[in-house]
């Protein structure tokens, strides 16, 4: 896949996380912005441009369902793909209804997730 500019945001506070998704979607030709918190990601200078943002559920300060709180406040559309170790089904449900397009559990598998992103960015895998 190589997309050119597509911008993909990764919020997790857990740094191996972070540094192992943004390797392995840089392999895929992305460009990967990695932020360790939600406030980290609101102050993002490319917050407005991304096209995909993969969200960690549980994260100290405030959690993903915050982080998209404050993004409908600042206005900010992003397709969310919520990562987390617990996908319950009341997880998933209250995903749904905030808007999250695709929610991915921990571990996470490097095809299933770029199968996700391929669906948010409309790439034909």
């Amino acid at each position: 896949m190589n997309s050119g500019s597509d911008i993909i945001l990764v919020v997790d506070d857990d740094l191996a996380v972070r540094e192992s998704l943004k390797f392995v979607l840089e392999l895929e030709g992305l460009v990967v912005h990695a932020c360790g918190s939600g406030m980290e990601l609101l102050e993002h200078p490319d917050l407005s441009r991304a096209r995909c943002l993969i969200l960690d559920y549980r994260m100290p300060v405030i959690d993903g369902f915050e982080v998209m709180e404050r993004l409908n406040a600042l206005q900010v559309a992003l397709p969310v793909i919520l990562i987390t170790s617990a996908a319950t089904d009341a997880l998933r449900k209250r995903a749904s209804k905030a808007g999250v397009r695709h929610v991915v559990e921990k571990p996470l598998s490097d095809s299933v997730l770029l199968e996700n992103i391929h669906d948010v960015l409309g790439i034909s895998s």
